[in-house]
């Protein structure tokens, strides 16, 4: 990515303001209202700079260090490979929703398709100890929401993130991946090859310097961005206490819509999803719920060229809700042996999940 001489400088002293220990967003940005744009921060005298921030971070901004010198020339060459960006809050292709919210971050680090920030977006997110039909229904959610046009907007960890990323992946809206580490470090490692599709079909995105590791309180900030980034959330799965609670209760107060998919009143993973729903989120039973929602044209189900399954006779004892195997044996008055091989069966077509404690839910 080559730079004319001033937009390099300009670019640097962005870099150097947001790599001085002890100057996060909020500050920052009062350093920029304050003096302008960071050049003028970093020109600024040593007195008017103290009225700001502590005079050891002043001393700071006045004088860079060796290793503000070497992360600079860092990002630089990064920069230098294909389909590397980063954008600042003066740059022009900074999206307009991040804008809008209350602390947009300053810098934005970008790997892939940049153009997917200024396409209409979707956040689906949940836990990451989903259960075989929460990962089922962010994939397909994912995969019918992309190829209606929307780029679905996740945070690439497991579970329920990782499913929408895949789903997303095979329509045309495809999906942007924010992260809550340094764009140059993959976390969790096990979807490394996953980051690597994003980066080569979607976007993955950061705010923090090449290089940071995955600590506990990037992962709310990074939530901010998710939901920034979108024109609503969906929460597919989500305990009562739940990060993805904090990402739905972000795009509330940032003036997005809130999405749940309701699930069983027995399941400790509905629990959040009930919650929301609750308190004013939308319930949604079909991607066409949320497309309706957002005034976007209906999406053709994926399923409709497709005849249905035939019916078990077992589905129907076994019902909706998690079910063990005496109940389920006096429910449909079958032999052990029988039973067992019927739910063998449903379990290999993938319409039987089995729980822990010796319980039984239908899929689909």
């Amino acid at each position: 990515m080559p730079f004319a001489s001033s937009d390099q400088a300009e670019l640097s002293a962005w870099l150097r303001l947001s790599l001085t220990p002890e100057i996060g967003p909020a500050t920052l940005r009062k350093l920029l209202e304050r003096f302008g744009l960071p050049e003028q921060v970093l020109n600024a005298s040593y007195h008017s700079l103290t009225q700001i921030v502590a005079p050891t971070v002043a001393e700071r901004l006045r004088h860079a260090d060796e290793a503000q010198q070497k992360a600079v020339a860092a990002t630089f060459d990064w920069l230098q490979q294909p389909e590397h960006h980063l954008l600042t809050l003066a740059d022009k292709n900074y999206p307009q929703h991040l804008l809008e919210i209350a602390d947009p971050p300053p810098l934005l680090y970008l790997k892939g398709r940049i153009e997917l920030l200024q396409q209409a977006g979707l956040a689906i997110v949940g836990s990451r100890h989903a259960t075989t039909q929460g990962i089922g229904n962010a994939e397909a959610f994912a995969r019918t929401l992309s190829s209606a046009g929307l780029t679905i907007i996740s945070g690439l960890a497991l579970g329920i993130d990782s499913a929408a990323h895949y789903g997303a992946l095979e329509g045309v809206g495809s999906t942007i991946a924010v992260i809550g580490t340094g764009i140059d470090l993959v976390y969790p490692a096990r979807n490394r090859e996953l980051a690597h599709r994003i980066a080569q079909q979607g976007l993955i995105v950061s705010e923090f310097p090449l290089g940071s590791k995955a600590l506990a309180h990037h992962f709310p900030r990074r939530n901010r961005i998710i939901s920034g980034l979108a024109r609503g959330v969906l929460v597919v799965e989500a305990a009562a206490a739940s990060g993805s609670l904090i990402t739905a209760r972000q795009a509330g107060e940032q003036g997005r819509e809130v999405f749940a998919i309701p699930g069983s009143i027995h399941s400790p993973l509905a629990k959040g999803c009930h919650l929301l729903i609750k308190q004013g989120a939308k319930l949604v039973e079909s991607a066409n719920d949320i497309l309706e929602e957002l005034r976007l044209q209906p999406a053709t189900p994926d399923n409709a060229n497709v005849a249905p399954a035939p019916d078990h006779p077992l589905l129907n004892h076994l019902g909706f809700d998690p079910c063990g195997l005496d109940e389920l044996q006096q429910r449909s008055q079958l032999d052990t042996a029988t039973l067992q091989g019927q739910l063998l069966e449903l379990e290999l077509q993938g319409r039987v999940q089995r729980l822990s404690g010796g319980k039984f839910a239908r899929l689909g």
